[in-house]
């Protein structure tokens, strides 16, 4: 009777080997997708309460603040009904005028009656990736940028 081995081959961990590699690159690729989405979606609902904030400010004709705590990750804006928390992971930084700034991590950008604004910028950020949510100072427009 021929003894059997027992064991792997070399050919057979190798195999093994390159499955796996090629599993947890599809994995990971996915990972990314989501985190790209989510600085996506943090910039875009910023901008979206920037813009509801100076609405606010033009129908009521009353100044009106986005107030953002980047501690905490989360905003709320005059006229605004709930706190809007943002995902976790990302960096946050506010460029705001100084008489809008409360603490080292939290700050507000105010736009006035006539849709002006105090202006600033919200830095959006996790890794090499960056989105830039500017408010004219001006004209009080609202852009994303990269």
């Amino acid at each position: 009777m021929a003894m059997r081995q027992r064991g792997f081959t070399l050919l057979e961990i190798i195999i093994v080997l390159v499955i796996a590699a090629a599993a947890m690159s599809i994995v990971l690729s996915f990972s990314v997708r989501g985190s790209a989405a989510d600085l996506k979606a943090s910039a875009r609902s910023l901008a979206s309460g920037l813009r509801a904030a100076q609405s606010t400010a033009m129908a009521t004709r009353r100044d009106a603040l986005l107030t953002l705590d980047v501690d905490a990750g989360e905003f709320v804006f005059t006229g605004g009904s709930r706190t809007q928390k943002l995902p976790d992971g990302i960096e946050y930084k506010l460029f705001t005028a100084q008489t809008e700034v409360e603490s080292e991590k939290r700050g507000s950008i105010r736009f006035y009656p006539d849709g002006s604004s105090t202006g600033g910028r919200i830095t959006v950020a996790s890794g090499e990736r960056k989105y830039l949510v500017d408010v004219d100072w001006l004209t009080g427009r609202v852009s994303i940028g990269e």
